[in-house]
């Protein structure tokens, strides 16, 4: 059989802007490369061909004439989904089309009774590979669809859901696909190839906005040692890569096992390496020879999931009081040439505008390296969603497109939606300021750095100082928004 696996085209503005980012999606990689042999699988990334979605994907699919086409959509690029399911119906209107990924895994209730749904022959749920494995052996007819757990399917028009899956034996996953079998090519972090690994599998914290635990449990597990080289030589050596984001959900979650991957990866041995993860502020506070360990094992960037200088947000999210931990964890890592990517979250139930000052000014005390800011989003499924639902302070409920992080979906007891949206960018621009690389960053890419500081950086501001006078922070603002909505908008998929 023929089968193409397809990510969204949707991007989010991570860090930076979002042309800065296209990484490759590990997942449908993954999906594929576990098929069993005597089928011929594709995999398309579509962040790559965000400018003529349409176009491209006819023309692919025209050549590979897929009988099985597999998309994967998070819940905010779940719209953009549907619309890709619409052609793929007049283009191939004899394939099976398979959803997977985080919102068909939460929603496949919601989306089996949906008008969509209609188009839709498979929902995979739960880890991907042994789900689809069989469901492409049952549509050559050595399997029964009835029997292959975490598959949802339709018996007369209705859609079946089967009971989930267990969890994988992590050893028995093969490498993800980065071969010709993948179409698309150019993945990048600013001006530097990348791909992605993941070490493990799974978080055991008890975050409630995350939705983790729906797609493997309040579980943790890891891939062994010998499989976490290979997969870093097939980067390294089979795509002459240097910079891996390593997706894992809390890498450092078991400190002994992190440890032992660190000592292999450097005994190893890949010069220049360029390792990005991310870890909780606990962990890497308290053990400070471990970042001494991924420091030598290649790891330049660390995300630490701050999420808020307040001690009442922390709680609200369950997150503990992590305050002092982020301080040790950002000074830890700088001892040791790491950078951190902070992440905050703004719009818990009691936040002022003072808190959001609060938040921006905790950034810059603890000098995070740089930043990645949300607004709290009520993600289906999660915990903190079912709060502010029953509070009345979700103020979107049902336009996923905006479930990104970057719009406000809620208000708190003291700010509407709007006065949300508006504090959370205005405080960035007045108290983040214009953003300086550190040092450590300068060393990891002068080129782009270079560029940075002394031509993009003067000459947009030199634009923008323009537009202050003309516009005030208002028009900044609305501009701002017009360029969220433009962002992931495909015309050609209307």
């Amino acid at each position: 059989m023929k089968i193409a696996l397809i990510s969204m085209p949707d991007v989010a503005p991570v860090i930076m802007h979002e042309s800065a980012f296209h990484m490759p999606n590990c997942g449908i990689a993954s999906i594929g490369a576990n098929v069993d042999p005597g089928h011929s699988v594709y995999v398309v990334d579509l962040v790559r061909r965000r400018r003529h979605v349409r176009q491209y994907l006819q023309k692919t699919l025209a050549k590979i004439r897929p009988d099985v086409v597999g998309l994967s959509t998070m819940t905010w690029q779940y719209g953009t989904c549907v619309k890709i399911v619409r052609q793929l119906r007049r283009w191939l209107p004899n394939a099976k089309i398979a959803l997977g990924g985080y919102h068909p895994t939460l929603m496949y209730e919601e989306i089996g009774q949906s008008e969509e749904g209609q188009m839709i022959d498979f929902l995979v749920r739960g880890e991907g590979e042994e789900t689809f494995r069989r469901l492409v052996n049952a549509l050559d007819g050595k399997d029964r669809l009835h029997e292959i757990p975490g598959l949802s399917f339709k018996d007369g028009g209705q859609f079946v859901h089967n009971p989930p899956g267990d969890l994988l034996d992590l050893s028995r996953v093969r490498l993800p696909i980065r071969d010709e079998r993948r179409l698309t090519d150019g993945y990048h972090v600013m001006n530097f190839k990348c791909e992605v690994m993941e070490t493990s599998r799974g978080c055991t914290r008890t975050c409630n906005f995350c939705s983790i635990r729906h797609m493997y449990g309040r579980s943790y597990r890891t891939y062994p040692i010998r499989r976490v080289l290979a997969d870093l030589d097939d980067i390294y050596f089979g795509r002459r890569t240097r910079w891996v984001f390593v997706s894992d959900d809390n890498f450092v979650l078991d400190v002994e096992r992190a440890l032992k991957v660190c000592d292999a990866i450097a005994r190893r041995g890949y010069p220049r390496l360029q390792l990005i993860v991310q870890a909780d502020c606990v962990t890497m506070a308290r053990n400070e020879h471990l970042v001494a360990a991924m420091a030598r094992a290649g790891f330049r960037s660390v995300f630490l999931g701050m999420e808020s200088a307040s001690r009442r947000n922390l709680a609200a999210a369950k997150k503990g009081d992590i305050i002092d931990a982020s301080r040790q964890a950002v000074e830890n890592c700088h001892k040791h040439g790491i950078m951190v990517v902070a992440g905050m979250i703004f719009g818990f139930p009691d936040d002022e505008e003072q808190d959001i000052e609060a938040n921006y000014r905790f950034l810059k005390e603890v000098d995070a390296d740089t930043d990645y800011c949300q607004i709290l989003t009520p993600y289906p499924k999660t915990g903190i969603r079912k709060v502010l639902m029953d509070e009345g302070l979700v103020t979107n409920a049902e336009n996923y497109a905006r479930y990104n992080g970057m719009w406000a979906n809620v208000k708190t007891r003291h700010l509407n939606d709007g006065q949300l949206q508006f504090l959370v960018w205005y405080h960035r621009e007045t108290t983040m300021g214009w953003w300086t690389p550190s040092a450590r960053i300068r060393a990891q890419g002068p080129l782009w750095t270079g560029i940075w500081l002394y031509v993009m950086r003067p000459l947009m501001k030199k634009i923008l100082d323009r537009k202050q006078q003309r516009i005030g922070w208002k028009g900044r603002f609305k501009n701002h928004l017009r360029r969220l909505v433009e962002m992931n908008r495909f015309p050609d998929l209307e």
